[in-house]
């Protein structure tokens, strides 16, 4: 009987995590049709300090590799579940826009929609090129606004 608790339980935590399919590139980024504030200063520059280290970027970007050849090995390098999808762009986005805080969600159909905040017209504008990067992305509907850092 212990041994069906906890895996119910377990089970249960499981269902939970997996059922939210939006990935943030920080914890602060806003949810999907929520306006977004503007950034307080300290918090963007401890996140342009972060996503900027070249060690987070190598980071990143094995995770990405690492997840395209078990895509590759297992088949269709586009077809992709939706979780996978929205948490490859998101480290995409958090590896090249440092201090942006964007949430992204993703469709079956490959549609991903990117929200939330940068500091500038620039990185606004990487944001659809650096999505369409990732294999599986057919569309990027860019919700995102730019909001200069508060002082």
């Amino acid at each position: 009987m212990k041994k069906l608790t906890s895996f119910l339980i377990g089970s249960l935590l499981l269902f939970s995590v997996a059922c939210d399919d939006t990935a943030k590139t920080t914890v602060t980024a806003p949810e999907p049709g929520e306006v977004p504030a503007s950034p307080a200063a300290q918090t963007t520059q401890e996140a342009k300090e972060d996503a900027q280290s070249e060690v987070r970027r190598r980071q990143l970007n094995a995770d990405i590799r690492a997840r395209e050849e078990r895509n590759l090995a297992t088949g269709d390098r586009t077809d992709r579940a939706v979780t996978d999808l929205a948490s490859q762009v998101r480290s995409k986005l958090e590896a090249n826009i440092p201090g942006g805080q964007l949430t992204v969600k993703a469709t079956e159909d490959g549609i991903v929609t990117v929200s939330g905040t940068v500091g500038n017209q620039e990185q606004l504008a990487k944001i659809e090129p650096l999505a369409k990067e990732i294999n599986g992305v057919k569309n990027v509907v860019v919700e995102t606004i730019v909001a200069p850092p508060q002082n």
